[in-house]
């Protein structure tokens, strides 16, 4: 049985501007689109600045979206434990994404006491095959 979500996407992007203001310091980048039992979803507007040499967007981008996406999912059915930490994340790269709108689609797959552990897809807006896949697991502070 999934879990429901505890936050909505406003509660979580009112979290994330006052617990992680350095996220979106300069412009609003990343945003909760979307949460419901076990999923949120996140996007990211990826612009002149998250791009590499050769235009496509750079990977410490996407890993950012794959690991924003797996916290705000678990932050989504636990509440803000704002010091729920990445303890892994693996990431495949599978195609070059052009800047714009990107999403992560993040899923629980694991919800213990002390462990969670997420998957993320990251595609674009109008895409039906992923630019990357993520893996993550992170430690839930004691309550």
């Amino acid at each position: 049985m999934l879990l429901s979500p505890v936050m909505t996407p406003e509660e979580l992007n009112r979290f994330l501007d006052r617990d992680f203001p350095e996220l979106n310091a300069t412009r609003r980048v990343y945003v909760v689109t979307a949460v419901g039992p076990g999923w949120s979803s996140v996007r990211c507007e990826a612009g002149p600045e998250h791009l590499r040499p050769g235009g496509t967007v750079s990977g410490p981008t996407i890993m950012t979206l794959a690991d924003i996406t797996a916290w705000v999912t678990i932050l989504a059915h636990i509440g803000p434990a704002a010091l729920t930490v990445t303890t892994h994340l693996s990431i495949d790269f599978l195609r070059k994404p052009e800047p714009g709108h990107l999403h992560g689609k993040g899923r629980l797959l694991k919800l213990g006491k002390r462990l969670a552990v997420a998957s993320v897809d990251i595609d674009g807006e109008d895409e039906d095959q992923p630019f990357a896949f993520a893996s993550a697991t992170y430690s839930i502070p004691p309550r």
